[in-house]
């Protein structure tokens, strides 16, 4: 039977009577249970319990020898043990919900059931009563010293005589006097109340007590397992001061010590089993119980002794199947899955396609005059208050710091070289202006607060381009750029009413990576580019060591007559000084800069001689650079307590940079520093703060602007929503929604905006929004012993976004503490922004596969599913598409640069035609037309399906009659497929 029913993939009858009792509709979550296993001890004719291992999802054994617990660890069960805890829910009482407010209460309940049951003879329930109602000795409290265990030796010997007396046959003394005598305490001690374990353990948490003893008064095991009707703290009973909700009780006769622990063990890591705590808390009997145990035998995972070494203890997985994954199994939609196959979650990885590409509704075409528009407004207002108050958080510190040093560094950057291309109608001043005007009102009014506004380089490049024409054709640049920037505005709007942004619904995995990937590299690339630009760290290549003796610089005195003559014979000469006096100079004691002051001539061939700035600078670089991702990572450490860890993470970009400056202070060379402008005015003196929009060009270059702003627009409209999407992506678990229509509206608003007042225009910037979002991710931090924080999502907020670009509007104010800061260490900044941004990018880890041998390389789940040449063949295809454009970028075709990546939308279509969407779906996403396509398939599978489903009960049980008689499968196609129907399952599930 069990083996037909495997080959069916039919429920078993304990996964069937599982789906009842879990299926039920319960709004209140089952809470987080804390299991503790006291073993009774016999010491120096006294008995105690005593706690020997805990569980909150990992075990924790305390360790005799080091008095101290172990390090948290997965639980190695015995497969004896688990049939042997089985068999004793069978044979032992088992009491549901039962009215406890003491523990002498309940022991009372719990024996007097034993004894109505005919489990053990009414003249054993004192000797029980007792022994249950002994202290409880955790592993918090120290144990008690010989000398100290001396002093008491009377009193301890006068309770060991009422014990011996009591366990005596003998005795007969009412259980009122016997629980006079409990060492069990009522109340929760010091102790248990400033445990700081209960840090680790949820505020809902609710126990589970283990009791094991051995005795020798019991001929067979005396077993309860008890589920109380409401939580009850039992005083003394656990560790920590939780309410106990669970009690498994064995005692049994001497010599079976190492059997009766396992069983414990056993029990112990099924109350903490996601899955078999809720069948606990809804169990209706002993029943429900045992199928609950049989379902986690169905899904347990063996290890041959021979093959493994039962001591070592597996340390704690980074992460673990959730519990409704393994509970989707029971479900009858869920029948073609085998049960316990299942279980321990090969359900996420070895399904049969991954989760489908979603980005969610922001991007449904509504078809109404700026439909999305109105719904990203209405989406964004509710959680505008939370916005502004979820910033109030230390971690927002270090995410200001870290993305202020970013923007004023790469509005630094790009300024220059805009002040270059236009020959300074924009420059250092305009770039720092437009920066915080631009970012602030995003911030503040934007659909997605989280994304950093930012120019970029083919901005750049038009910039230059837009320029250049100006000049040749004699045309006013500022005017020409005012109007290109307002038909932009314009364009943009018409793209926002019309709902343009559901085209990004075509964007996969592959476009957003292609972009990312650029970006990141252009960031990696920058920074090492500007580092090797030896006119600014010079090398002294012409010195030699050997000639050291030769290298001399002579300040020689000018040549002025006799005054000269004399000069040469005595090295001095007399000076003209003010008031009528004359000073007296040995110039062969001047400094460099006081010889030329006074007008004094350099002679020797070590006079232009500069210090070797270069390795300086490369250290400032790279320390910058690894001490950030050293730091990053110091949260994962060993050292420190998680609080101070998660700190020093957090603050790791600012400590390194305030490290690297105090070096480069220490050190006293003269490496290029951050030039901060000091005045606030226009870098060009003939330009004021406002462009006129008439007067200087032709009326008709107003219309033909339309032309060259297109171009803009595509730009803007692919750079903005595509690094939104990546922003947006569903792994950064954001909560409050995104705009994408809104944000393109604030984007077109400033670039009016922008181009009246003279400032460059401004764009999502990928890299810093990525490093933004990084800087704000969130973890669990009460988590179980063992357990790996969990990333609970970002700290999605404006507060940071404006307080990064008012500081960056106020950093002409700054400008003296600012010029401290070397250039070379704010590259390494840089450097770490696109690194960190490559991080999680599939493209990267594939690239990483083509350097791999097989055997080496990780279980990622598509290589599980889509052949190695087939992976490689589409990760070629990807690095081509890079390359192209890394090509386009880098020359005077950069103008093209967003149609290009329109291009990356139209290269992904054609994959279809080469690869499968079996595969496609593991290494990108299926477009939303195929994806439809797919549902019709699905549709019309399932209509085949049911044309060959039987049409009565009688037709399924002469098939099931049929294979009985006959020990076989049938025979027939048509009877194969009635056999695999749910309707078969559903009718035979009973037998």
């Amino acid at each position: 039977g069990v083996h037909l029913r495997e080959t069916m993939n039919v429920l078993s009858p304990a996964a069937e009577r599982l789906r009842h009792i879990l299926g039920e509709d319960d709004s209140t979550p089952t809470p987080t249970l804390f299991t503790e296993m006291d073993t009774l001890q016999h010491e120096g004719g006294e008995l105690e319990w005593k706690e020997s291992a805990r569980w909150v999802k990992f075990e924790e054994k305390v360790e005799e020898g080091g008095e101290r617990w172990s390090k948290p660890h997965v639980s190695t069960l015995t497969l004896h043990s688990l049939f042997e805890l089985r068999t004793c829910l069978q044979t032992g009482s088992i009491l549901l919900d039962l009215e406890g407010y003491s523990l002498p209460q309940i022991v009372d309940d719990i024996v007097d059931r034993q004894i109505a049951d005919g489990l053990i003879p009414p003249d054993l329930k004192e000797k029980i009563s007792f022994v249950l109602l002994r202290k409880h000795r955790h592993q918090t409290k120290k144990p008690i010293h010989r000398s100290l265990a001396d002093i008491g030796k009377s009193s301890n010997a006068a309770s060991s005589k009422f014990m011996c007396h009591l366990i005596s046959p003998s005795n007969h003394q009412n259980p009122a006097q016997s629980r006079s005598m409990n060492d069990i305490s009522d109340t929760p001690s010091t102790d248990q109340l400033k445990n700081k374990f209960m840090k680790k353990i949820p505020r809902d948490a609710e126990a589970s007590n283990v009791l094991i003893g051995e005795v020798d008064f019991l001929e067979k095991p005396f077993v309860s397992f008890v589920r109380l009707a409401q939580a009850t703290t039992l005083g003394g009973l656990t560790e920590v001061p939780v309410p106990t909700r669970f009690l498994f009780i064995l005692l049994g006769p001497h010599g079976k010590t190492k059997s009766y622990n396992e069983i414990g063990r056993a029990i112990a890591t099924l109350m903490v089993d996601d899955l078999f705590s809720d069948v606990a808390y809804k169990a209706r009997d002993r029943d429900d119980l045992i199928a609950g145990v049989d379902e986690f035998l169905d899904e347990v995972i063996v290890l041959p002794p021979g093959e493994w070494d039962p001591k070592i203890r597996i340390e704690p997985p980074k992460k673990v199947p959730s519990a409704e994954m393994r509970k989707s199994v029971l479900n009858l939609n869920e029948l073609g899955q085998m049960n316990g196959s299942a279980g321990g979650a090969a359900g996420g990885e070895d399904e049969e396609l991954p989760a489908p590409h979603e980005l969610g509704e922001e991007l449904k075409f509504t078809g109404r005059f700026a439909g999305g528009l109105w719904l990203d407004i209405k989406r964004k207002i509710p959680w505008y208050c939370s916005d502004i108050y979820d910033g109030f958080h230390i971690q927002s510190i270090s995410a200001v710091l870290f993305i202020y040093l970013g923007c004023i560094t790469n509005a630094i950057t790009f300024g220059g070289l805009l002040g270059d291309a236009t020959d300074n109608y924009q420059g250092v001043m305009e770039s720092f202006l437009g920066t915080a005007l631009a970012g602030t009102v995003f911030c503040v009014f934007g659909g997605q607060p989280l994304i950093i506004l930012s120019s970029t380089g083919p901005i750049l490049i038009f910039e230059k381009l837009l320029y250049e024409f100006s000049k040749s054709n004699d045309i006013d640049y500022m005017e020409l750029r005012l109007w290109i920037g307002l038909h932009s505005c314009l364009q943009c709007f018409l793209l926002v009413v019309s709902d343009a942004s559901y085209i990004i619904k075509y964007m996969t995995r592959f476009t957003e990576e292609g972009f990312s990937s650029l970006i990141s590299f252009i960031f990696i690339s920058d920074a090492i580019k500007k580092m090797v630009a030896w006119k600014y760290y010079p090398i002294n290549r012409g010195f030699k060591p050997d000639y050291i003796t030769a290298y001399k610089c002579e300040c020689i005195a000018p040549d002025q007559g006799e005054s000269s003559d004399r000069s040469k014979e005595t090295g001095k000469q007399t000076l003209p000084f003010s008031c009528g006096r004359r000073i007296h100079l040995d110039w062969s004691q001047l400094s460099k800069k006081e010889c030329v002051k006074y007008g004094g001539a350099l002679v020797g061939n070590s006079c232009k001689y500069v210090p070797d700035l270069a390795l300086m600078s490369f250290i400032l670089f790279f320390g910058t650079y690894s001490m950030t991702v050293s730091l990053k990572k110091f949260k994962f450490s060993r050292y420190f307590p998680t609080k101070l860890r998660k700190l020093i993470s957090d603050f790791s970009i600012f400590m390194s940079i305030m490290s690297f400056v105090g070096l480069d202070m220490l050190m006293g060379l003269d490496t290029p520093k951050l030039i901060v402008p000091t005045e606030f005015k226009p870098t060009r003196s003939d330009r004021g703060w406002l462009v006129m929009p008439f007067g200087k060009n032709p009326w008709w270059w107003y219309l033909a602007s339309s032309v060259p702003a297109l171009l803009v627009t595509i730009l803007i409209f692919m750079d903005q929503q595509i690094s939104a999407v990546i922003v947006n992506r569903k792994e950064n678990k954001l909560k409050k929604g995104c705009g994408y229509h809104l944000d393109l509206f604030w984007v077109g608003v400033l670039m009016a905006v922008c181009s009246f007042m003279g400032l460059p225009w401004y764009v999502a910037a990928t890299v810093i929004s990525i490093a933004h979002i990084d800087s704000l991710k969130m973890e669990s931090e009460s988590s179980a012993p063992g357990e790996q924080p969990q990333f609970l999502g970002v700290r999605e907020q404006r507060l940071t976004g404006i307080l990064v670009f008012v500081l960056t509007g106020l950093s002409v104010f700054l400008a003296p503490v600012l010029q401290f800061i070397p250039m070379p260490v704010l590259y390494g900044v840089f450097l770490y922004m696109g690194v960190a941004s490559l991080s999680g990018i599939q493209f990267w880890e594939r690239i990483k596969l083509y350097l791999m041998p097989a055997k080496h390389q990780p279980d990622f789940s598509f290589l599980r599913h889509v052949p190695l040449r087939r992976v490689h063949l589409f990760t070629l295809v990807q690095i081509v598409c890079l390359a192209v454009l890394w090509i386009l970028k880098s020359t005077f075709l950069a103008i093209i640069f967003p149609v290009m990546i329109l291009g990356l939308l139209v290269v992904r279509k054609l994959l279809d035609l080469i690869f499968s969407q079996h595969d496609l779906a593991w290494l990108d996403d299926i477009l939303p037309d195929k994806d439809k396509k797919k549902k019709e398939d699905d549709k019309t599978k399932k209509k085949e399906r049911k044309a060959v489903e039987p049409e009565s009960d009688e037709e399924v049980r002469e098939i099931w009659t049929n294979m009985k008689l006959n020990s076989s499968l049938p025979s027939t196609h048509t009877q194969t497929r009635i056999l695999f129907s749910p309707k078969f399952a559903n009718l035979i599930s009973w037998y």
